[in-house]
């Protein structure tokens, strides 16, 4: 005769009855997981056939594979950028901060033979106030900047997330700064002194006389010719038939 489940002998019973199926569950995983999966990527067409094995990954001796693209830290490789501006005004959160420096002529091409005529003074971004979007990446023109496959950049300190990539010291900043500064000024005086300088009145060419008078230019007074009269539209009319009876 079963024991009633709402008894004290009874409840013992059901107790033991779910302490040993839920002893048999883990004892029969414990058996099949002698192994350790392999750490594959959701992308891996043996993603699905590892039912089986230790599933827990030694981190970070062992990590998952990153696909291709994920949105991670960002990169601007500096080489290759010609401080266009484009990347800061599209940026939604205002993480990218950019200084230029106008060059007065062409201070190298890019890896794909683009012109550079502006220095990076300052280009820095703040990756606490990156919202990982990648429109920045989108509208590169020399796709400089890049999403790394970095995703674990944890600082205690909040300012370790703002990332600088110029390459100018405080010396060549201020050296390129005077130098803009004397090309402008020479410039603007340059103009000012083609706008004040006197027009020299062209000697006129005197006409001879042997010329016949139809060679001289034509009267600017001439009247056109009127137009000539459109005709007029006239229809078709049929011939009168034989009257009817």
């Amino acid at each position: 005769m079963p024991l009633r489940t709402n008894t004290y002998w009874g409840n013992i019973a059901e107790s033991i009855r779910s302490l040993k199926q839920g002893l048999g569950i883990t004892f029969k995983h414990l058996v099949k997981n002698s192994s350790t999966d392999k750490p594959l990527g959701v992308f891996d067409k043996d993603y699905f056939k590892q039912p089986d094995g230790i599933s827990t990954i030694q981190y970070p001796h062992e990590i998952l594979p990153i696909p291709d693209n994920g949105r991670y830290r960002l990169h601007n490789e500096i080489d290759d950028c010609i401080v266009c501006d484009k990347c800061a005004k599209i940026c939604p959160v205002n993480c990218i901060t950019i200084e230029p420096i106008k060059a007065v002529d062409e201070i190298g091409k890019t890896s794909d033979g683009t012109s550079k005529r502006i220095y990076a003074a300052k280009f820095d971004i703040d990756m606490a106030k990156c919202c990982f979007c990648g429109l920045c990446t989108t509208v590169c023109p020399t796709e400089c900047l890049t999403m790394t496959k970095v995703f674990d950049f944890s600082v205690t300190d909040i300012h370790d997330h703002n990332f600088a990539f110029a390459e100018m010291s405080e010396s060549e900043i201020a050296e390129k700064k005077r130098v803009l500064e004397e090309h402008q000024k020479n410039k603007a005086a340059s103009i000012t002194a083609s706008a004040s300088k006197p027009e020299i009145a062209k000697p006129e060419t005197p006409k001879s006389e042997g010329t016949p008078a139809s060679s001289e230019a034509p009267a600017t007074n001439a009247q056109p010719k009127p137009a000539a009269p459109k005709p007029v539209f006239r229809p078709k009319m049929k011939p009168p038939g034989p009257p009817t009876t």
